[in-house]
């Protein structure tokens, strides 16, 4: 039986029995894989290291192996906190505005995703499967085939791939797309994902794009494909009837005292609709002043990249703005937007979820994001939240029955919200009930499943992708 080969940015490592703290679905979907599969996790273990040596960390868990390596601080600030976080993730999100090129950046970018490639050589045996994760590794695939490994691999992007039009700006685009075409399966977030890089290898590189999904690349076939991602949807249900939830349930709801509330939960990132999302609910409570005292806003965001100066200037606009609608709305025993900067175990989330009246979901650009449909398995079905999301989150796709908004639009999101208070029972448990299904039967495991398949070669009939094409063809 072929071994799994997971390889990614960072890696999660399995908690040990008995120890504190939750790990998120996308994370214990892995693990399960990874101990179905015999595999191992490799990644950066986010620390530093004066020279870069490529020593192996090896850790054994709960019957999941993984592998790390440091890096050196020249390696993160140009491969992560620049090519990554200050190249691509922004022009991934749309964000070219404050997409920065840096010709130090890529070639830090290059080096470390090299540097990937030599310390994970040595654990790849012959029919292993390498399964690589998301835009900080786009061209190990490549680097691998140049040091001949033969083995089937995949790259699965969580982030969105944007339209060709902006993807050009990126330089060496084609250099990079081209590396991602040494995979044998290339998974997208959505179906409006997948057909932008469709679009991109057709038209810029005139490459052959099948009725099968498959590209036609140098004589192989390759399969790129749209996996959503979900929860683990029973892991979850069963964090959200833990003690822990429900003491976070009551503990909420008894400070809001019987005002209706909505929850946020986001890192923070320009790409989640934070300061959009805070001047709609101000709209909301100026057009309703009938609302003033009765609504809350909790928004649970906690820090990330805190050495990109963009992020640092979130934050700094989210405070100006959460202390300007405060203090227009506010009164000595009601203050309209909690702010929270800090994280909280999953199981408090759910209880926190559970509470909210109305989960709002607006980011401006998202790969899929699961917030949403945490949110709808931890409502009550008998007397369900009413899920606000943003048309511009992959999950808009799956979750139909959610109040689409566009996050850009003030008004629309401030509409929203009023609609959503006054919806009545009868449409709550009908729109909830919809998209409860579509959670719960879409979860993490099929993603994970499907995309295994796809990379044995078993998916859809697929069985072609990777192999070599008929030359007469």
């Amino acid at each position: 039986m072929s071994r799994l080969i997971v390889v990614s940015n960072r890696v999660s490592v399995p908690k040990a029995a008995g120890a504190a703290g939750a790990q998120g679905g996308l994370a214990v979907a892995l693990n399960s894989a990874l101990r179905e599969h015999r595999g191992i996790w490799f990644g950066w273990s986010g620390q530093e290291t004066e020279e870069f040596t490529g020593h192996l960390n090896m850790q054994r868990i709960n019957d999941v192996t993984t592998a790390t390596i440091d890096l050196e601080p020249q390696d993160i600030d140009e491969y992560y906190n620049g090519y990554a976080n200050r190249t691509l993730w922004p022009l991934f999100h749309y964000r070219i505005d404050l997409t920065e090129y840096d010709r130090s950046f890529g070639e830090g970018y290059e080096r470390v995703n090299a540097r990937f490639a030599t310390s994970v050589i040595p654990l790849i045996e012959p029919d292993d499967l390498v399964w690589v994760h998301d835009y900080h590794l786009l061209p190990l695939g490549s680097m691998l085939r140049r040091k001949g490994i033969n083995n089937r691999m995949g790259i699965f992007l969580h982030t969105p791939w944007p339209p060709t039009r902006l993807l050009v700006s990126l330089p060496f685009h084609e250099r990079l797309v081209a590396s991602m075409l040494e995979y044998d399966v290339i998974g997208f977030q959505t179906q409006e994902w997948l057909e932008s890089f469709m679009h991109y290898v057709s038209k810029e590189m005139g490459l052959p794009v099948n009725d099968d999904g498959t590209i036609e690349y140098q004589g192989r076939k390759i399969l790129a494909k749209a996996f959503p991602i979900g929860v683990d949807y029973d892991e979850f249900v069963e964090g959200a009837r833990s003690a822990e939830a429900q003491e976070a349930y009551d503990r909420l709801k008894a400070s809001i005292r019987g005002r209706k509330l909505m929850i946020g939960v986001d890192r923070l990132d320009y790409s989640k609709g934070l300061g959009e999302r805070f001047e709609s609910f101000g709209r909301f409570l100026t057009d309703n002043p009938d609302q003033a005292g009765n609504v809350v806003l909790l928004q649970i965001a906690p820090p990330s990249r805190g050495d990109v100066a963009s992020y640092q200037q979130i934050r700094e606009d989210l405070e100006r703005k959460t202390g300007h609608i405060n203090g227009a709305h506010a009164d000595v025993a009601f203050v309209p937007i909690r702010y929270v900067n800090r994280g909280y175990p999953r199981s408090h989330l759910a209880g926190f979820y559970r509470a909210a009246n109305i989960g709002l979901v607006t980011p401006l650009r998202d790969g899929m994001n699961l917030v949403a449909k945490e949110y709808v398995a931890a409502q009550d079905p008998e007397d369900p939240g009413v899920l606000i999301l943003s048309q511009f989150a992959g999950a808009a796709q799956q979750l139909t029955e959610a109040l689409l908004v566009n996050p850009h639009s003030i008004e629309h999101v401030s509409e929203a919200i009023k609609r959503a208070l006054d919806m009545p029972l009868s449409e709550r448990k009908q729109r909830h009930a919809k998209l409860l299904a579509s959670v719960r039967d879409e979860d993490v495991l099929r993603w994970r499943e499907d995309f295994v398949a796809a990379l044995f070669g078993q998916a859809d009939g697929n069985g072609t992708n990777g192999d070599k094409v008929d030359e007469a063809a």
